[in-house]
């Protein structure tokens, strides 16, 4: 198949082409300004996705089987400060890609997030619970998912994805390298004690996104994340010994929501996912928090000071 991939050089789009290139498809992976190499990517582009006329011409272009899309403003915080392009990349560009999955009969992979849910409650969230959005994220999230619905039905899939593990090609973007980068320059994380993820390797998540291009009986909104829900202090706490610092080395600061009553207004409590219905489709299966980092790496940005450590 050729698969055309928005967000190539991110954490979630370099595993897709990864896992793409393991299953014999040929990826067309569109990037910014990322000049370094992609594992899996057939042919790299580089692409302003705010330009909807040049994002149409590059699709058109390829004419793939399948559009995967994971573009997005991710960081809450990055979307408050510039709400227009924001609103570019997480709901113009999935509304775009559908549009032009259902023009060439393609499939479409959309990512969406956990967070259009407010996480208020104790019990895991299933695809067909009423989406209560408490930022400005989860709101361009929700949006992005009903346009996509709109545009493609018959195609599109949209994936709430949980926070995510992995090695990023920058090193820099998932959770284990921003740990370890404060961990270098001295500072000590502050990590909720009392809110509660359901963390996933996009390597994983990856595999499950390839399989869904590869079948087109699941639609809509879907789930998909680890096997356990934890608080993001203990996950800090085992990425610490997965690394093998001391707390000397690798010092943490436990908060609670009330520490910081402003903050925790934009910040989701708990946020569990259902996600039998495609654990019960798909061949992939949801991995513990142990399997999710046993192969993390060291980033290059802090190796001098990591392996100083010794």
């Amino acid at each position: 198949m050729i698969l055309f991939l928005t967000g190539a050089s991110g954490l979630v789009g370099s595993a897709f082409a990864r896992a793409a290139l393991r299953r014999g498809h040929r990826v067309v992976g569109a990037v910014g300004s990322y000049e370094g190499e992609l594992e899996g990517v057939a042919k790299k582009i580089s692409l302003d996705l705010t330009d909807e006329a040049a994002t149409t011409a590059a699709v058109l272009d390829t004419f793939p089987d399948a559009i995967v899309n994971c573009a997005a403003v991710s960081v809450p915080e990055q979307c408050e400060l510039d709400p227009a392009r924001a609103q570019t990349l997480n709901v113009t560009l999935p509304a775009t890609l559908a549009r032009l999955a259902h023009h060439l009969s393609a499939r479409l992979i959309h990512l969406s997030s956990e967070q259009v849910f407010d996480g208020t409650r104790a019990t895991p969230y299933a695809p067909g619970d009423t989406p209560s959005p408490i930022n400005l994220y989860a709101r361009q999230k929700l949006e992005s998912e009903r346009a996509v619905r709109a545009a493609a039905p018959e195609f599109a899939v949209t994936i709430r994805a949980p926070l995510l593990m992995g090695d990023s090609p920058g090193g820099k973007r998932s959770l284990h390298e921003r740990l370890l980068a404060d961990w270098a320059s001295g500072k000590t994380p502050r990590l909720y004690t009392d809110e509660f993820r359901q963390p996933c390797a996009a390597e994983n998540l990856a595999e499950v996104m390839v399989e869904l291009c590869e079948r087109r009986d699941v639609r809509g909104e879907q789930h998909w994340a680890g096997a356990e829900l934890l608080s993001r202090y203990d996950l800090g706490v085992k990425l610490r010994e997965r690394f093998k610092l001391t707390e000397k080395q690798a010092p943490l600061a436990a908060v609670t929501r009330a520490d910081t009553p402003e903050a925790a207004k934009k910040r989701q409590a708990r946020l569990g996912l259902d996600i039998s219905f495609l654990a019960g489709k798909l061949k992939t299966r949801a991995q513990t928090v142990a399997e999710q980092i046993e192969d993390l790496k060291v980033p290059p940005p802090v190796r001098e000071w990591y392996f100083g450590q010794s």
